[in-house]
């Protein structure tokens, strides 16, 4: 079984989310959407499938990257969700909470040896 498939994004805390993305906008022409910039590509194997990598401001009292301290997360893509938990349960990984299902995927999350929350994501085939 294939479990990361490429890095679905990157999200970290900041103090003032609205001007970071300006900041990114002017100097870096990362425009910010509703739900973070998406950076939109295709795969190399099949260039019919397309994808994105989202990057994201979250406000520094954001409860999102709990119980992680840190003041990021990243996002991994991944094509089994529910494969990949039984299986990281078995291998002792911390699991947090229970997967979630949106209309653009399905999402776990996992806490690495040194307190990261990483989440996992399925996206939803377009």
């Amino acid at each position: 079984m294939k479990r990361v498939t490429g890095l679905g994004g990157v999200f970290f805390k900041c103090k003032d989310p609205k001007a970071q993305q300006e900041w990114y906008k002017k100097h870096l022409s990362i425009e910010p959407g509703q739900n973070g910039t998406m950076f939109e590509w295709r795969e190399i194997d099949n260039p019919d499938k397309q994808g994105c990598t989202v990057w994201s401001t979250f406000k520094e009292d954001t409860k999102y990257f709990a119980p992680s301290e840190k003041p990021f997360m990243f996002n991994y893509r991944v094509d089994n969700l529910v494969e990949l938990i039984d299986e990281l349960r078995k291998e002792g990984v911390q699991v947090v909470g229970e997967i979630e299902v949106y209309d653009f995927g399905k999402f776990g999350w996992i806490m690495d040896p040194e307190g990261n929350k990483v989440e996992l994501w399925e996206p939803l085939p377009k």
